[in-house]
């Protein structure tokens, strides 16, 4: 009984802690992502996904199924885990542990895949910012539920937004 209790401990803690310093653990819904992949942005074989807050992994396998790449990253150990053993031996899916607002993308990513709540929209848009800044080009972001703040999207559908965030000016460019 007392092992028990402190594995649930443990992980209402982590969730708790990822709720508190990040998004809270929501699923998108299968019809969703389809629809927002043939509708919003299709996806080619060329492209390299980062789902910020990649929860158990359903957005990274739903990429790979189309021919693309998939990157993660996910605050929470435990849907990390659950992550990559839903996508074991799949060569296109990876999955990182790791903060969404301080993370590299990789030097190939060309879509964004998020879902932050209207507090993390801001931070979110920033890292972007700042990682299409450091790759010298635009990054498409799409955007599940929430508009990002001072940014006019491209196209949407009922629940996905799509945007293009351009490298930011520095002062050696202007």
């Amino acid at each position: 009984m007392s092992i028990v209790f402190w594995v649930l401990a443990i992980v209402f803690g982590l969730f708790a802690f990822v709720v508190f310093f990040g998004a809270p653990y929501v699923p998108v819904r299968r019809r969703d992502m389809k629809r927002a992949f043939d509708d919003v942005y299709q996806l080619s074989e060329s492209d390299v996904v980062v789902d910020l807050g990649s929860g158990d992994g359903k957005v990274l396998r739903e990429v790979s199924r189309r021919g693309a790449r998939a990157v993660g990253i996910e605050l929470n150990p435990i849907l990390v885990a659950v992550s990559r053993w839903l996508s074991r031996g799949d060569k296109r899916v990876a999955v990182r542990l790791g903060n969404l607002k301080h993370t590299s993308f990789p030097d190939d990513t060309t879509l964004v895949y998020l879902f932050a709540t209207s507090r993390d929209s801001a931070p979110f848009l920033k890292q972007i910012e700042r990682e299409a800044t450091r790759m010298n080009r635009t990054l498409s972001v799409l955007s599940y539920g929430f508009a990002l703040p001072g940014k006019k999207p491209l196209r949407r559908d009922d629940l996905h937004l799509l945007y293009e965030i351009a490298p930011l000016q520095s002062d050696k460019h202007k």
